[in-house]
């Protein structure tokens, strides 16, 4: 039986804000961007699909806002509609979870750890909101969304109806999906997971960085809620959990993906790593599927010449973390823009990788 509220689109919308000319920099984690010619609300299912059905049947151009910590928006800003999803639900049946699209994840992971179920305890921290999670595969320490999502409803702008997608249509991959490679089409409305009862412990640990913070061998299971902790407490240390007082956290999060190179490309790499720092270099290097390897944006960042806290303008590298770049009050997209580009010349310059962004970016390019 479907949930209430789902398949109910045509109802009149009582309780959708709608604002003309509205301010989107609030609604970024960087606080930046100019304005929405409309920003309509919607709290509901069904009001996220009859504003994407109002927008679609007058060709206006829309812009889809869940927590806004993955989005860079130009200064002219958004000559359209900007749909913000504050849709709420948090439904637990043993170990199956669903989310509304518009969930605070954060809070979320902290509610599957205090229940008593594990899988995503690593992703303790992560801003932004539910929906956005299987449109980047988010991933950190070691687990990613794919690992427990089973289905995700979305409405299908090209179907002009609610679908569900399995796990495997979805076409996870590193920080990839089938949403991310169709942006227009489908718009998230809830997310469902198969997280696991393992009495209160976590999954197995697999990222070094934690195992370490946490004094245990990769593969050992600990306490769910000390891993949450001991990440929450890991992402603090890099500017990665927000804070509105700390303009190392006005920023998204990693500004760029993790390369992943083929053979050819990553030796050429590490040879042109090694010929800048000596024959001794050794570059993180992580398999990534048969004849690829991925490496550290960070450490490219770092070693290109570009150290943390860099730059002398309003947009600058966060003093805490490489790859992140942050406004540190009163910048604007184009200062952030050009502390971007100047990063991504930089370490094609230095070791022939081209960085990609991992945010949107609306109106602008890098």
């Amino acid at each position: 039986m479907a949930p209430q509220g789902w398949g109910d689109a045509d109802r009149t919308l009582v309780h959708v804000q709608e604002i003309d000319d509205a301010p989107l920099a609030p609604l970024t984690t960087f606080r930046l961007g100019g304005p929405a010619a409309r920003l309509v609300t919607a709290t509901t299912d069904a009001e996220v699909v009859a504003a994407v059905r109002a927008a679609d049947g007058t060709r206006t151009p829309l812009l889809v806002i869940g927590g806004g910590s993955n989005l860079v928006i130009g200064d002219r800003g958004f000559d359209g509609t900007a749909l913000r999803i504050a849709t709420t639900g948090f439904t637990l049946d043993g170990t199956r979870l669903e989310l509304a699209a518009g969930e605070n994840w954060s809070e979320a992971v902290a509610r599957t750890v205090e229940a008593g179920l594990a899988g995503v305890e690593c992703l303790a921290g992560i801003p932004g909101s539910a929906g956005a999670t299987p449109i980047q595969n988010v991933g950190a320490y070691g687990q990613e969304v794919c690992d427990t999502i089973t289905e995700v409803v979305a409405y299908d702008r090209t179907r002009g109806e609610t679908v569900t997608l399995s796990a495997a249509e979805c076409a996870f991959s590193y920080r990839d999906s089938l949403f991310k490679h169709q942006p227009e089409r489908y718009v998230v409305l809830r997310v469902r997971f198969d997280l696991e009862d393992a009495g209160g412990l976590s999954a197995p640990v697999k990222y070094p960085e934690t195992a370490r913070a946490l004094g245990v061998e990769a593969g050992d299971r600990v306490p769910a809620a000390q891993v949450r902790e001991t990440v929450l407490r890991l992402r603090a240390g890099k500017g990665m959990v927000l804070d509105p007082a700390d303009h190392d956290t006005w920023s998204a999060g990693s500004f760029f993906h993790n390369p992943v190179l083929g053979d050819e490309a990553y030796a050429a790499f590490l040879a042109r790593a090694q010929d800048r720092l000596g024959p001794d270099a050794a570059p993180p290097a992580y398999p990534a599927g048969e004849g690829r390897t991925k490496t550290s944006a960070a450490w490219l960042i770092d070693k290109a010449g570009f150290a943390k806290g860099y730059g002398e303008g309003p947009a600058r590298i966060s003093t805490k973390h490489t790859l992140a770049l942050t406004n540190r009050g009163g910048a604007t997209t184009e200062d952030l823009l050009a502390l971007a580009r100047e990063v991504v010349a930089g370490v094609h310059a230095a070791f022939g990788v081209t960085l990609v962004n991992e945010p949107v970016t609306v109106g602008v390019s890098i």
